[in-house]
């Protein structure tokens, strides 16, 4: 692809002696939305931590915005990943942690205003993140994922926890992320999601 923001060629890995991927390839364009799916097992929490330069010697090549990945901050400012639920900070609200990361963050894309009705947490703003259901704070770690600046989102399952409703309204968001040019990446078993966001469908198989 002329515009590739991913390019994975022959990426394998073994996790204690057993594999986990072997010889996946990946190109992703941008403003591109991708679904990696698949069973249980098959590795996609893996790859998209392979993508993110989570696993430092993964076999293959794998280039990210010509590039491989690294814990650099040139990297982390356009590239954001969600996956396990993040540590909350204690004794801050909802609205704070937005305001938080609203404070370190250049060029934010949202408000805290448009950010808390945009993912439908303005009447828990109040609240901390740990009284929040499993679901809304799944929506505040997607929330300050989005609100941040940025070209590259990896997502782990990202429809944890959510409901029929809001999975319908993370697929606008997204595709309004990929309109302005951003790119996403997504493991995921939640095949409607990938239909109705217009994801191209990556299917991974079980290593051998």
């Amino acid at each position: 692809m002329a515009n590739a923001i991913i390019t994975a060629r022959g990426v394998g890995l073994d996790l204690g002696g057993v594999p986990v991927l072997r010889g996946v390839d990946l190109a992703v364009d941008s403003g591109e939305i991708v679904a990696v799916m698949g069973e249980n097992g098959v590795g996609k929490s893996t790859l998209l931590r392979c993508l993110a330069g989570m696993h430092p010697l993964p076999r293959g090549e794998i280039d990210v915005f010509g590039g491989p990945p690294a814990d650099r901050l040139d990297f982390w400012q356009r590239v954001v990943r969600v996956g396990d639920e993040p540590a909350w900070y204690p004794g801050l609200s909802v609205r704070e942690h937005l305001e938080l990361m609203r404070a370190v963050q250049k060029d934010a894309r949202l408000t805290v205003e448009e950010t808390l009705d945009t993912f439908e947490l303005g009447a828990r703003a109040g609240l901390s993140p740990l009284s929040l259901s499993t679901g809304q704070r799944q929506r505040l770690s997607l929330a300050m994922a989005l609100l941040r600046p940025s070209r590259l989102l990896l997502l782990d399952e990202p429809e944890r926890g959510l409901d029929a409703g809001f999975r319908k309204r993370l697929a606008v968001i997204l595709r309004g992320y990929a309109a302005e040019g951003g790119t996403v990446v997504m493991a995921t078993h939640d095949a409607r999601l990938a239909e109705i966001m217009g994801a191209r469908v990556i299917t991974l198989r079980v290593a051998s």
